[in-house]
């Protein structure tokens, strides 16, 4: 019941994330600007050039500001990766045996040939 759980999520989380793609690389794009613009800012002697790296990061802002639901995406990515690392704990919890007996005659032979 907890792997169709965990599968429903999943699904869910990309089908989410695969519908944000288009917002998600604006957010990266106008953040990069921004940031580009920022650093060019700090940098200009001018108060022309300072004036002109404000209004590109302004606009930059702006356009990140209108990216408000890449966040939805950001958080199907979230949910995609705590689906993954619970998905892969589960299977590393199978692999180890419960009962010390389960494996008796290799742990036999082992204390045997000592």
């Amino acid at each position: 019941m907890k792997k169709i759980a965990l599968f429903l999520l999943g699904a869910v989380s990309l089908i989410v994330l695969l519908t944000q793609v288009g917002s998600l690389i604006g957010l990266i794009v106008s953040l990069a600007i921004l940031y580009f613009a920022f650093k060019r800012f700090n940098r200009a002697d001018s108060t022309g050039g300072k004036v002109l790296w404000a209004i590109v990061g302004i606009i930059a802002l702006c356009f990140s500001i209108s990216n408000v639901p890449a966040i939805i995406g950001i958080v199907a990515l979230v949910g995609l990766y705590f689906v993954y690392k619970a998905w892969n704990n589960e299977k590393a919890a199978v692999r180890q045996p419960s009962d010390p007996f389960d494996h008796f005659e290799k742990e036999w032979k082992e204390f045997s040939h000592k």
